[in-house]
């Protein structure tokens, strides 16, 4: 199944509608969907290397687009769908808390959030929640997220080759690591 799921991916990086979609992953993943975009910027780069810069900057376009639409959640709708979607991943009782950690290291919290592999989502709801400093929430956001997708695709570019032989010859190993990260961004979520 694993296969199979690599070889779908592989072939969607290579389609004329990839960048799009890869948009969209990003888009969704910055406000309310689980799956981080580096699912499609992986085989994307290792699909087509000379077009790693254009792949990181369309994620981070998307990325910060969505995290814009993340803090407009938390700005408009905090109470309804706001809500809902923090209490998916187990942070609807902790508003009080965090509004007073984010009123001394919001943009910190914002950087911190678009590097690693914590849940970049809650952070861009409760950023619009407690009316963070739109100014500086849009400038940790592009720095963020360009730091982050600008640097995997240039490590693929660079190390490509090995990566992809890497990756396939032990696909299981890969997989269970991703998702250990995944995991434990939920994990550090739980417990901020």
């Amino acid at each position: 199944m694993l296969r199979r799921l690599y070889d779908w991916t592989m072939d969607l990086a290579a389609r004329p509608y990839a960048m799009w979609a890869l948009f969209v992953v990003a888009f969704v993943e910055s406000s309310f969907f689980p799956i981080p975009p580096d699912v499609l910027i992986i085989p994307m780069v290792l699909a087509a290397r000379h077009k790693w810069a254009r792949i990181a900057l369309v994620a981070t376009a998307g990325s910060v687009l969505g995290a814009l639409f993340g803090y407009w959640i938390g700005a408009a709708l905090m109470d309804t769908l706001g809500n809902r979607i923090l209490a998916a991943y187990g942070k609807e009782g902790d508003f009080a808390s965090l509004a007073a950690r984010f009123d001394q290291y919001g943009g910190w919290a914002v950087l911190f959030a678009g590097l690693t592999p914590f849940p970049f989502k809650v952070i861009t709801i409760f950023s619009g929640a407690v009316n963070l400093s739109l100014p500086v929430f849009i400038g940790t956001a592009i720095i963020a997220r360009a730091g982050r997708f600008f640097l995997v695709s240039w490590l693929l570019y660079r190390f490509g080759p090995p990566i992809r032989d890497f990756i396939e010859k032990r696909l299981g190993l890969v997989f269970t690591v991703f998702l250990v990260c995944l995991i434990a961004g939920f994990y550090v979520l739980k417990f901020l």
